[in-house]
Protein backbone atom coordinates (compact mmCIF):
# COMPACT_ATOMS: atom_id res chain seq x y z
CA UNK A 1 0.00 0.00 0.00
CA UNK A 2 2.81 2.43 0.89
CA UNK A 3 4.53 1.68 -2.43
CA UNK A 4 1.30 2.36 -4.34
CA UNK A 5 0.84 5.67 -2.54
CA UNK A 6 4.48 6.61 -3.12
CA UNK A 7 4.15 5.72 -6.79
CA UNK A 8 0.97 7.76 -7.20
CA UNK A 9 2.48 10.80 -5.51
CA UNK A 10 5.71 10.58 -7.48
CA UNK A 11 3.81 10.12 -10.75
CA UNK A 12 1.67 13.19 -10.03
CA UNK A 13 4.80 15.20 -9.23
CA UNK A 14 6.50 14.00 -12.43
CA UNK A 15 3.56 15.14 -14.56
CA UNK A 16 3.45 18.54 -12.87
CA UNK A 17 7.23 18.83 -13.14
CA UNK A 18 6.97 18.10 -16.85
CA UNK A 19 4.50 20.94 -17.32
CA UNK A 20 6.78 23.25 -15.31
CA UNK A 21 9.70 22.24 -17.52
CA UNK A 22 7.75 22.94 -20.70
CA UNK A 23 7.06 26.48 -19.50
CA UNK A 24 10.64 27.00 -18.27
CA UNK A 25 11.79 30.59 -18.88
CA UNK A 26 14.90 29.39 -20.69
CA UNK A 27 12.83 27.52 -23.26
CA UNK A 28 9.34 28.97 -23.51
CA UNK A 29 10.55 32.16 -25.29
CA UNK A 30 11.59 29.90 -28.19
CA UNK A 31 7.97 29.06 -28.96
CA UNK A 32 6.92 32.33 -30.63
CA UNK A 33 9.73 31.88 -33.16
CA UNK A 34 8.71 28.27 -33.67
CA UNK A 35 5.07 29.12 -34.23
CA UNK A 36 5.88 32.14 -36.39
CA UNK A 37 8.13 29.98 -38.53
CA UNK A 38 5.41 27.40 -38.96
CA UNK A 39 2.79 29.97 -39.90
CA UNK A 40 5.06 31.75 -42.38
CA UNK A 41 6.66 28.75 -44.08
CA UNK A 42 4.01 26.05 -43.99
CA UNK A 43 0.41 25.80 -45.01
CA UNK A 44 -1.41 25.96 -41.71
CA UNK A 45 -3.53 22.85 -42.24
CA UNK A 46 -4.26 20.31 -39.54
CA UNK A 47 -2.64 17.43 -41.43
CA UNK A 48 0.68 19.25 -41.85
CA UNK A 49 0.51 20.61 -38.31
CA UNK A 50 -0.08 17.13 -36.91
CA UNK A 51 2.88 15.62 -38.76
CA UNK A 52 5.24 18.40 -37.74
CA UNK A 53 3.90 18.53 -34.20
CA UNK A 54 4.45 14.80 -33.82
CA UNK A 55 7.98 15.25 -35.19
CA UNK A 56 8.75 17.99 -32.64
CA UNK A 57 7.27 15.86 -29.86
CA UNK A 58 9.30 12.83 -30.93
CA UNK A 59 12.49 14.90 -31.00
CA UNK A 60 11.87 16.16 -27.48
CA UNK A 61 10.95 12.69 -26.23
CA UNK A 62 14.10 11.17 -27.70
CA UNK A 63 16.33 13.73 -26.01
CA UNK A 64 14.58 13.49 -22.65
CA UNK A 65 14.58 9.69 -22.79
CA UNK A 66 18.34 9.76 -23.29
CA UNK A 67 18.85 12.26 -20.47
CA UNK A 68 16.59 10.25 -18.17
CA UNK A 69 18.36 6.99 -18.98
CA UNK A 70 21.76 8.53 -18.27
CA UNK A 71 20.64 10.07 -14.97
CA UNK A 72 18.89 6.92 -13.78
CA UNK A 73 21.92 4.81 -14.75
CA UNK A 74 24.20 7.09 -12.79
CA UNK A 75 21.73 7.22 -9.91
CA UNK A 76 21.61 3.46 -9.47
CA UNK A 77 25.34 3.52 -8.77
CA UNK A 78 24.96 5.99 -5.91
CA UNK A 79 21.54 4.90 -4.67
CA UNK A 80 23.00 4.09 -1.26
CA UNK A 81 23.88 7.78 -0.91
CA UNK A 82 20.55 8.97 -2.26
CA UNK A 83 19.36 10.13 1.16
CA UNK A 84 22.22 12.64 1.26
CA UNK A 85 21.40 13.99 -2.22
CA UNK A 86 17.64 14.33 -1.69
CA UNK A 87 17.80 17.28 0.76
CA UNK A 88 19.96 19.22 -1.71
CA UNK A 89 17.55 18.51 -4.55
CA UNK A 90 14.59 19.41 -2.34
CA UNK A 91 16.15 22.76 -1.44
CA UNK A 92 16.81 23.35 -5.14
CA UNK A 93 13.13 22.73 -5.90
CA UNK A 94 12.04 25.20 -3.22
CA UNK A 95 14.46 27.87 -4.44
CA UNK A 96 13.42 27.41 -8.06
CA UNK A 97 9.71 27.48 -7.15
CA UNK A 98 10.17 30.73 -5.20
CA UNK A 99 12.13 32.21 -8.11
CA UNK A 100 9.32 31.41 -10.54
CA UNK A 101 6.69 32.87 -8.21
CA UNK A 102 8.71 36.06 -7.80
CA UNK A 103 9.46 36.37 -11.52
CA UNK A 104 13.19 35.92 -10.95
CA UNK A 105 13.63 32.52 -12.55
CA UNK A 106 16.80 32.10 -14.67
CA UNK A 107 16.44 33.07 -18.31
CA UNK A 108 18.66 32.51 -21.32
CA UNK A 109 18.46 33.69 -24.91
CA UNK A 110 18.89 30.66 -27.14
CA UNK A 111 18.83 30.60 -30.91
CA UNK A 112 16.52 28.37 -32.86
CA UNK A 113 18.14 25.62 -34.93
CA UNK A 114 18.38 26.26 -38.65
CA UNK A 115 14.88 26.87 -39.89
CA UNK A 116 13.88 24.11 -42.22
CA UNK A 117 10.49 23.27 -43.65
CA UNK A 118 11.24 19.55 -43.41
CA UNK A 119 9.77 17.30 -40.79
CA UNK A 120 13.32 16.61 -39.59
CA UNK A 121 13.72 20.33 -38.91
CA UNK A 122 10.79 20.26 -36.53
CA UNK A 123 12.19 17.16 -34.82
CA UNK A 124 15.44 19.07 -34.35
CA UNK A 125 13.58 21.95 -32.81
CA UNK A 126 11.86 19.57 -30.38
CA UNK A 127 15.23 18.23 -29.27
CA UNK A 128 16.68 21.72 -28.80
CA UNK A 129 13.61 22.80 -26.86
CA UNK A 130 13.92 19.80 -24.54
CA UNK A 131 17.60 20.52 -23.86
CA UNK A 132 16.91 24.21 -23.15
CA UNK A 133 13.97 23.43 -20.87
CA UNK A 134 15.66 20.67 -18.87
CA UNK A 135 18.86 22.69 -18.53
CA UNK A 136 16.91 25.62 -17.13
CA UNK A 137 15.22 23.63 -14.37
CA UNK A 138 17.89 21.14 -13.33
CA UNK A 139 16.48 20.78 -9.77
CA UNK A 140 13.17 19.66 -11.27
CA UNK A 141 14.84 17.00 -13.42
CA UNK A 142 16.91 15.77 -10.49
CA UNK A 143 13.84 15.80 -8.27
CA UNK A 144 11.98 13.49 -10.64
CA UNK A 145 14.98 11.17 -10.95
CA UNK A 146 15.77 10.97 -7.23
CA UNK A 147 12.14 10.21 -6.41
CA UNK A 148 11.93 7.65 -9.20
CA UNK A 149 15.00 5.84 -7.85
CA UNK A 150 13.12 5.05 -4.64
CA UNK A 151 10.62 2.96 -6.64
CA UNK A 152 10.86 -0.46 -8.32
CA UNK A 153 12.39 -0.36 -11.85
CA UNK A 154 9.08 -0.61 -13.76
CA UNK A 155 7.49 2.18 -11.74
CA UNK A 156 10.64 4.31 -11.98
CA UNK A 157 10.56 3.95 -15.78
CA UNK A 158 6.89 4.96 -15.81
CA UNK A 159 7.62 8.06 -13.74
CA UNK A 160 10.49 9.22 -15.95
CA UNK A 161 8.41 8.47 -19.06
CA UNK A 162 5.49 10.49 -17.69
CA UNK A 163 7.80 13.43 -17.07
CA UNK A 164 9.19 13.26 -20.61
CA UNK A 165 5.69 13.04 -22.08
CA UNK A 166 4.46 16.02 -20.05
CA UNK A 167 7.33 18.10 -21.45
CA UNK A 168 6.99 16.91 -25.04
CA UNK A 169 3.28 16.56 -25.79
CA UNK A 170 2.47 20.29 -25.39
CA UNK A 171 4.63 20.89 -28.48
CA UNK A 172 2.02 19.01 -30.48
CA UNK A 173 -0.72 21.13 -28.93
CA UNK A 174 1.10 24.38 -29.76
CA UNK A 175 1.57 23.28 -33.37
CA UNK A 176 -2.10 22.36 -33.75
CA UNK A 177 -3.17 25.66 -32.21
CA UNK A 178 -0.96 27.50 -34.69
CA UNK A 179 -2.78 25.71 -37.50
CA UNK A 180 -6.19 26.63 -36.09
CA UNK A 181 -5.21 30.27 -35.84
CA UNK A 182 -3.10 32.75 -33.92
CA UNK A 183 -6.14 33.95 -31.93
CA UNK A 184 -6.55 30.48 -30.44
CA UNK A 185 -2.87 30.41 -29.56
CA UNK A 186 -2.99 33.83 -27.94
CA UNK A 187 -6.02 32.81 -25.89
CA UNK A 188 -4.24 29.68 -24.69
CA UNK A 189 -1.09 31.69 -23.93
CA UNK A 190 -3.06 33.95 -21.59
CA UNK A 191 -3.13 31.08 -19.09
CA UNK A 192 0.64 30.55 -19.07
CA UNK A 193 1.22 32.73 -16.01
CA UNK A 194 -1.37 30.84 -13.98
CA UNK A 195 0.07 27.47 -15.02
CA UNK A 196 3.56 28.60 -14.08
CA UNK A 197 2.41 29.74 -10.64
CA UNK A 198 0.61 26.48 -9.94
CA UNK A 199 3.64 24.50 -11.07
CA UNK A 200 5.90 26.65 -8.89
CA UNK A 201 3.69 26.01 -5.87
CA UNK A 202 3.83 22.26 -6.52
CA UNK A 203 7.64 22.45 -6.78
CA UNK A 204 7.85 24.20 -3.41
CA UNK A 205 5.58 21.68 -1.70
CA UNK A 206 7.41 18.74 -3.30
CA UNK A 207 10.77 20.20 -2.33
CA UNK A 208 9.76 20.71 1.28
CA UNK A 209 8.34 17.19 1.44
CA UNK A 210 11.51 15.75 -0.07
CA UNK A 211 13.69 17.61 2.43
CA UNK A 212 11.49 16.51 5.33
CA UNK A 213 11.40 12.84 4.35
CA UNK A 214 15.14 12.66 3.68
CA UNK A 215 16.08 14.40 6.94
CA UNK A 216 13.75 12.07 8.82
CA UNK A 217 15.39 9.08 7.13
CA UNK A 218 18.80 10.41 8.14
CA UNK A 219 17.60 10.69 11.73
CA UNK A 220 17.84 14.47 11.80
CA UNK A 221 14.10 14.85 12.28
CA UNK A 222 11.69 12.70 14.30
CA UNK A 223 9.98 10.15 12.06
Amino acid sequence: MWIDAAFGGTLAFALTAGVATFFAPCAYPLLPGYVGYYLSREEADLAGATVRGVAATAGALAVLALVGWVLVSLGTRVVSNLAFLEPVVGIGLVVLGLAVLSGRAPSLHLLLPERRASVAGFALFGGVYAVAAAGCVVPVVLGVVTQALTLPPAQATTVVGAYAAAVSLPLLGVTLLSAVGSDALREASSYVGSVQRVAAAVMIVAGLAQVGVSLSYLGLLPS
